[in-house]
């Protein structure tokens, strides 16, 4: 029979109008068709091949694009074929068969494919798993209480969204995630309770300080109280945060006492500001005056007079601004400084034993200049040119020295 034989060749119809199936084994009574030609008869049962034709191609199509799974195509091929071995139809049934059993290889083909890439996927599911696992396990030792809640929230979303591994692998990693997730959220706990634990602790601690606060904010003493609310913000800020809805309240209240005080000082200052800016400009004009009488000191004792009345004035005016202390007393200082180099100088020159050593000086000075011109005149007329002029240049030297002395002698005067 030739390849190119159509589904009618493949049988036949007896003279009783039953049709038959050629097949390897021989023809095969496929049924009749009561009341109709021999060649309506086997027109029917070509249809009944041809529907079974359609099937088989279908089913072709579908296994070799994947569309049904290993074990769902074999149990098909199985079905069809069992029916098509049996198929009371007329048409090429060993050749279908055939199409069938050629399907075998692919779906083994398939299933070999499906194991190799769910191998694959385990291998990479147990990979990520790992992985989400170290990361867990370092978070659950780790100070991050903010952001290690919102990981691990999201690593277990991404856990649940991948497929299970075999039992045992996958529960030995489950365990370790849930253990180290629940060392976290046991850390994290005590964290906050011993947190919740000092900010209790310290709103205690700022309530009693800002009572102290309250007690001296009406307080005058301000440089006491000046160094008691210095102390009070150092304990305050070693107090750490008491809880967030109290600890605005307390410290607007510990700001508050704080402010009176410092306030109610500040207001004194600068009333005494202008006081002592009025004293300032008077002690200006009073040393103005007192330079203009004193300086440079001329008679000492009409200087010393005038300082002494210049001082009476001075306290009597008061106290001035704390920059402009050190500028006036410099000023001040500096009359004082010229009244006492004065005296220094008067007492210097009316000293008698000083006067004495200086004309000691001069005159010995002079004897010497008298000895070496003496012995320049006796070298000078023995001929000795040489010694003549040693003696008169040490002389020369001496009446230089005898000049300073006769100075000092003179400042004497």
């Amino acid at each position: 029979m030739s390849e190119a034989a159509g589904p009618a060749e493949y049988g036949r119809v007896d003279s009783d109008g039953t049709v038959y199936v050629r097949t390897a084994d021989g023809e095969r009574a496929v049924g009749q068709v009561p009341d109709a030609s021999p060649e309506e008869a086997l027109s029917f049962f070509v249809r009944r091949y041809e529907a079974l034709e359609l099937e088989v191609s279908l089913l072709e199509r579908r296994i070799t694009s994947g569309a049904l799974g290993p074990d769902d195509a074999m149990s098909s091929v199985t079905k069809v074929r069992e029916s098509v071995v049996d198929a009371h139809a007329v048409g090429d049934l060993i050749g279908l068969a055939a199409r069938l059993d050629a399907l075998g290889p692919v779906i083994a083909n398939q299933r070999a494919a499906r194991r190799a890439e769910r191998a694959k996927q385990s291998e990479e599911t147990k990979a990520r798993k790992e992985q989400f696992v170290a990361e867990a396990e370092k978070l659950a030792q780790s100070n991050d209480w903010r952001g290690g809640v919102n990981r691990f929230r999201s690593l277990l979303d991404e856990w649940k969204a991948l497929p299970r591994l075999d039992r045992a692998t996958d529960d030995e990693l489950w365990h370790r995630f849930s253990s180290a997730r629940t060392t976290y959220t046991r850390r994290r706990k005590a964290h906050f309770a011993q947190q919740s634990e000092q900010r209790e602790a310290a709103q205690k601690i700022k309530e009693r300080l800002v009572a102290e606060a309250e007690a001296i904010a009406d307080t005058t003493d301000w440089g006491a109280g000046a160094a008691a609310y210095r102390d009070l913000m150092t304990r305050w800020k070693a107090a750490g945060s008491a809880p967030r809805d109290v600890d605005e309240a307390l410290w607007q209240r510990f700001r508050a006492a704080q402010d009176k005080f410092f306030g109610a000082r500040q207001a004194l200052q600068a009333e005494q500001d202008t006081e002592f800016k009025a004293n300032q400009e008077a002690k200006e004009a009073l040393l103005v005056e007192g330079e203009a009488k004193i300086l440079p000191v001329r008679d000492l004792p009409a200087a010393r007079a005038a300082y002494r009345d210049l001082l009476e004035r001075w306290t009597a005016i008061g106290k001035v601004p704390r920059d402009a202390i050190r500028p006036l007393d410099n000023r001040l200082r500096a009359i004082e400084t010229a009244i006492r180099d004065a005296e220094e100088d008067q007492w210097r020159r009316s000293n008698p034993e000083a006067r004495a050593r200086a004309e000691e000086t001069a005159a010995k000075l002079q004897a010497q200049i008298d000895t070496l011109e003496a012995k320049a005149a006796k070298a000078e007329a023995r001929g000795d040119a040489k010694a003549a002029q040693e003696a008169a240049a040490s002389a020369a030297t001496y009446r230089e020295w005898l000049a300073q002395a006769q100075r000092a002698v003179d400042d004497f005067s």
